[in-house]
């Protein structure tokens, strides 16, 4: 029982390795590690372990065996920011009603954080209007990755970091401001509600 638990810990950490952010690997390693010698690295099976512990900063314990679902329950954490910053700016996507506006902002953020946003208006948080598509864009994925941040810092360093090190370095994920703290609880409780209702991707 004892070697299955230490195998399927080792399957976890392999797998996290796998989904590791190439820009957090590199930060660890070597910045001037090229791309495709990243993606060697992570896709080895000798060293996959040993790439997730270094990290993880042997925040995981072998013996505890298998870790079960992740906070986001393996869905993007990307897609799960953007769900969160259209939520923050539900007010500013009802505004935008032209054609080419919305276009432009939905190719940016796409049609399921849009929709998302638009449906759960009455959680919406900004109260100032952003006109411009793209500047609302920024915003919303800036803004969603604070939150997802500061969410994440609500939980164990762990559970934590299994989905902040599938994100690149420098998103706003790193750094939330005391205003995405507030919220974050609030906001992710609608995102986390929506994706179980899908089978994890991962």
């Amino acid at each position: 029982m004892h070697d299955r638990s230490l195998e399927s810990a080792s399957e976890d950490l392999s797998q996290l390795a796998a989904e590791i952010h190439p820009t957090r690997l590199a930060a660890r390693l070597n910045p001037a590690l090229s791309a495709a010698t990243l993606v060697r690295l992570q896709r080895s099976p000798r060293l996959q372990v040993r790439l997730a512990g270094l990290l993880l900063d042997k925040e995981m314990n072998l013996n505890e065996g298998r870790w079960g679902q992740d906070l986001l329950r393996g869905h993007d954490p990307r897609r799960a920011a953007l769900l969160a910053g259209s939520l923050w700016h539900a007010r500013s996507m009802l505004k935008l009603i032209s054609k080419p506006d919305l276009t432009v902002l939905i190719q940016s953020i796409g049609a399921e954080a849009h929709a998302f946003g638009i449906r759960h208006l009455a959680h919406a948080i900004a109260t100032g209007s952003i006109n411009d598509p793209e500047q609302l864009a920024q915003q919303i994925e800036r803004d969603g990755h604070a939150c997802l941040g500061a969410w994440l810092d609500e939980n164990s360093a762990l559970d934590r970091n299994r989905v902040l090190l599938r994100l690149p370095v420098g998103t706003a994920a790193d750094e939330p401001a005391i205003e995405h703290r507030n919220a974050a609880g609030q906001l992710f409780s609608l995102v986390v509600a929506y994706l179980v209702t899908e089978t994890p991707t991962i």
